[in-house]
């Protein structure tokens, strides 16, 4: 039964990724295993850290960051913790979270002219065409003020408004 279980959770980890990523993941891991067993020692993680410029990585890290994988880590073991990192982040909770720094009084809304403006003068600048092209599918009140937290969903899954 529990090899039967575990067998489930291997395909599982495998379905969670696209093939090429597989590859990316198999070659990472090839690129840490130094020694070619089939799995990563603290030695090996401490050289590929060296490796990466990061020289003074404590024993006590790597054993936590190989204690994460509750035994040996062999490339499924590396793969399912990877999996379970990238797939604990929901696209949708990060973006709300980012709406929310431009929200301090928690109302759900952003105003269109003010985001607009830190659109195209912040960081990434948007050009007008780009923040117009944004904002045809964000739900605008006739106030100006956009609900950020209907427009996450229309990002995350997709504008579902029934064609007529």
């Amino acid at each position: 039964y529990d090899t039967k279980r575990a067998a489930m959770a291997i395909s599982n980890v495998f379905s969670m990724f696209e093939q090429s990523q597989i590859q990316e993941f198999k070659e990472a891991f090839g690129c840490i295993d130094q020694d070619r067993d089939g799995v990563i020692k603290k030695q090996e993680m401490k050289e590929t850290y060296a490796q990466l410029g990061k020289l003074n990585v404590k024993d006590e890290e790597l054993e936590e960051m190989l204690n994460e994988g509750k035994g040996p880590i062999n490339f499924t073991v590396f793969l399912t913790l990877f999996g379970e990192k990238l797939n604990g982040t929901d696209p949708e909770d990060t973006i709300l979270a980012a709406f929310k720094l431009f929200d301090p009084n928690g109302t759900g809304f952003v105003n269109k002219d003010e985001f607009k403006r830190l659109l195209m003068n912040q960081a990434d600048k948007f050009t007008a065409e780009e923040v117009d092209q944004a904002f045809a599918l964000a739900p605008i009140d006739p106030s100006g003020n956009i609900d950020y937290k209907s427009l996450c969903y229309i990002i995350t899954h997709g504008d579902e408004k029934e064609e007529s």
